[in-house]
């Protein structure tokens, strides 16, 4: 097999890794604003705060993705959100990322948008759904 082929026939594979991956890291953020866990979280957990809101999303939507149930959709409102944190939280705060704190909002923000194109991958519910239907 050529080194082509394997990529190819990996792709798929590789891209649900990412998305599981990217998941469970951007989970960690809802889980310390709803539950205080891993990390405790600054202040109590109030759901229709800004910081409720979006750690529910951070938390529900981050389930979704990691499982790759409604990627697309789900990627998309998150990109969305990661997008408006930046925007509200860092880039007041100085012009780079590096120096207003802002790389995992927006990293997490240009991943999100990539699984919106590119969907969940070999290993998600959505190719389950996909490949019955």
């Amino acid at each position: 097999m050529d080194m082509n082929a394997f990529l190819a026939a990996w792709q798929p594979r590789v891209l649900s890794v990412l998305r599981m991956v990217t998941a469970f890291l951007f989970m960690q953020h809802g889980m310390q604003k709803t539950f205080g866990f891993p990390v405790a979280a600054r202040g109590e957990f109030d759901l229709f705060s800004m910081s409720g809101v979006a750690g529910s999303l951070e938390l529900v939507g981050g389930f979704l993705v990691l499982i790759g149930l409604f990627t697309r959709p789900v990627a998309f409102v998150l990109s969305g959100l990661m997008a408006f944190a930046y925007f509200i939280a860092h880039a007041p705060q100085a012009l780079w990322p590096l120096a207003n704190g802002g790389e995992l909002a927006a990293l997490f923000s240009f991943v999100f948008l990539y699984l919106f194109f590119a969907g969940g991958g070999a290993w998600s519910v959505d190719q389950l759904r996909s490949a019955k239907g």
